[in-house]
C-alpha cells in the first residue's frame, strides 16, 4: 500500500469533513496511489475539496480525481468519455468527465475499478503532449488562509 503523507493545506480542510468521509477518502487515495505510485497529486479547493492524480505536473494530464463534497465523494475520470467502460461503471453527463459514486470501500476496491484506473493511466500516458520530469510529488494549489 502506498504511503504518502497528505499535504497539510489539504489535511486542514479535510478535517472539517465527517470522520466516515475522511476514512473513505484516505482509502480511495491509497488505492489510486497503489495503482500508480509515480502519479503527481494536485490539490484544489473550489466547489469541492479535490485531489487530482496526474502523470505530469499538469492538470491536463490527470487521469483521475477525488472530489469531496459535503456528504459524499466520487472517483472522477478526467477523460471518462474516452475510456472503454465495459462494466458501465461510469456515470455523468459532461463532455469529458465521468465518475463513480463512492459510498463504501466496496464501490472501488475491486478488479473492475482497478482495471478502469489502469486504463485511465495508460490513456493519459498516450495522450500526453511531452514527457515530464516531475513524478511522485504533491502540488498544492490551495491558497493558505
Amino acid at each position: 500500500m502506498a504511503t504518502r503523507n497528505i499535504h497539510p493545506d489539504f489535511l486542514f480542510l479535510l478535517e472539517f469533513k465527517e470522520a466516515s468521509l475522511i476514512r473513505l477518502y484516505k482509502e480511495l487515495r491509497a488505492f489510486i496511489l497503489d495503482i500508480y505510485p509515480a502519479s503527481n497529486e494536485m490539490l484544489y479547493h473550489t466547489h469541492a475539496l479535490t485531489s487530482t492524480y496526474s502523470i505530469s505536473d499538469k492538470l491536463a494530464d490527470s487521469f483521475c480525481m477525488i472530489p469531496i463534497y459535503t456528504n459524499h465523494l466520487n472517483l472522477g475520470f478526467n477523460k471518462g468519455t474516452l475510456l472503454k467502460d465495459p462494466h458501465q461503471l461510469l456515470t455523468g453527463t459532461g463532455n469529458l468527465i465521468r465518475h463513480i459514486p463512492i459510498q463504501t470501500g466496496n464501490d472501488f476496491n475491486n478488479k473492475k475499478v482497478k482495471d478502469l484506473v489502469k486504463a485511465a493511466v495508460e490513456f493519459a500516458i498516450r495522450d500526453m503532449d511531452k514527457p515530464t520530469k516531475v513524478t511522485g510529488t504533491t502540488i498544492s494549489k490551495i491558497k493558505a488562509k
